[in-house]
């Protein structure tokens, strides 16, 4: 009777009391916050890289995009004929050689057309150059010769101005000039842009030199 018994048999309680249905519960909780960690190191990731890209599109923006004036200025200048007159006859006629920068401190060459340098003597214009179009490279000055030719002819007479400023062996004279242009910072992305010469200078008569040079 005893061998033929049949007894149930129950599943022994975990010895630290606990039910086992509470372990899957734990490592899902577990596995979910690392997934949450792993979302929030992404997205900060993500937040940095947006941020060094908007800092390396802001100074790109401020300085390779940034269109800068060109600068156009009269440099120095040598006279192969070099005529003056006295302070009672005063007069003038100079063949001058300027040497002209035009610097360019943009990200992209700078095309320039034809343009006129005039010369004036106290407000009075006395020569004029032609300065054909071109273009100067991206960050780079370049340096051209003008041949013009300054004559006094044209002054209302008589002069006393000329007369003192001859007596002192100085003749002040002022250049101006307007350039016009477009700046290619890309092949699709060009800008015009214009520069003044507005420059003031003094033929040292005894010298016959060209200096006190200053331009704006």
């Amino acid at each position: 009777m005893v061998d033929g018994e049949q007894h149930a048999t129950y599943p022994l309680a975990p010895a630290n009391g606990y039910s086992r249905s509470h372990e899957p519960e734990s490592d899902s909780d577990y596995s979910r916050e690392l997934r949450q960690k792993k979302r929030m190191k992404y997205l900060l990731y993500f937040v940095a890289f947006v941020i060094f890209q908007t800092g390396v599109i802001v100074v790109f923006t401020l300085t390779i995009m940034k269109v800068r004036t060109p600068k156009f200025r009269v440099q120095s200048a040598t006279f192969d004929n070099f005529n003056v007159g006295t302070p009672t006859n005063p007069a003038f006629d100079l063949s001058m050689n300027a040497r002209v920068s035009i610097k360019n401190a943009n990200f992209g060459t700078f095309k320039y057309q034809n343009t006129t340098m005039n010369f004036f003597y106290r407000g009075n214009p006395v020569g004029q150059a032609a300065i054909p179009k071109s273009s100067v490279g991206w960050r780079s000055n370049k340096k051209i010769n003008v041949a013009v030719k300054l004559s006094s002819a044209n002054l209302p007479t008589p002069n006393s101005q000329l007369g003192t400023d001859l007596s002192i062996r100085l003749l002040p004279l002022t250049s101006q000039a307007e350039l016009k242009g477009k700046v290619a910072l890309t092949f699709i992305f060009k800008k015009k842009k214009e520069t003044q010469m507005n420059c003031s200078m003094e033929v040292a008569v005894a010298s016959q030199q060209l200096a006190n040079i200053v331009c704006e």
